[in-house]
């Protein structure tokens, strides 16, 4: 019977790894495969990600363009269809959007008008569009935009 004692990889699958610097006999003793002398022989050594022999490296090579701004605010999209999912009395924050798994945390929200929305909803959100504001207070709602909180 085969269980958890007695298991053993498929013949062939497996192979000894290779044991350097044991002597002469081995035929990887003394230099362990490595030659004389030279950077690859060195401890620490191998050839790092992106060197080209002293050439200039690619990266170096090609031009830098553009620009990144460290301040850019990013917004997740929600639509109305999202929202239309929430109970009509209580009010939707991005914490309520984070809670009900539409909103990463940390983030900052931003409603788009995609679908409809027919229940009086009160949004607090960092940022709406002018159709999806027009279309909540259509339906009896209320839109109150709130500063971004930075954790």
């Amino acid at each position: 019977m085969l269980n958890l004692s007695n298991l053993s990889p498929q013949k062939g699958s497996t192979k000894q790894r290779k044991r350097l610097g044991r002597g002469p006999g081995t035929g990887h003793g003394k230099t362990a495969g490595r030659g004389h002398k030279g950077f690859k022989s060195r401890s620490g050594s191998g050839i790092k990600p992106g060197f080209e022999g002293g050439q200039m490296p690619l990266q170096r090579r090609l031009p830098k363009r553009g620009f990144n701004n460290i301040f850019k605010k990013e917004y997740v999209l929600v639509s109305l269809d999202q929202l239309e999912s929430f109970e009509g009395a209580e009010v939707i924050t991005t914490a309520a959007l984070i809670e009900a798994g539409m909103v990463k945390k940390g983030a900052m929200v931003k409603v788009l008008a995609n679908g409809t929305v027919t229940k009086a909803v009160k949004v607090h959100v960092e940022k709406i569009s002018g159709k999806a504001k027009e279309l909540i207070e259509a339906a009896g709602g209320e839109v109150i935009l709130v500063e971004a909180v930075s954790e």
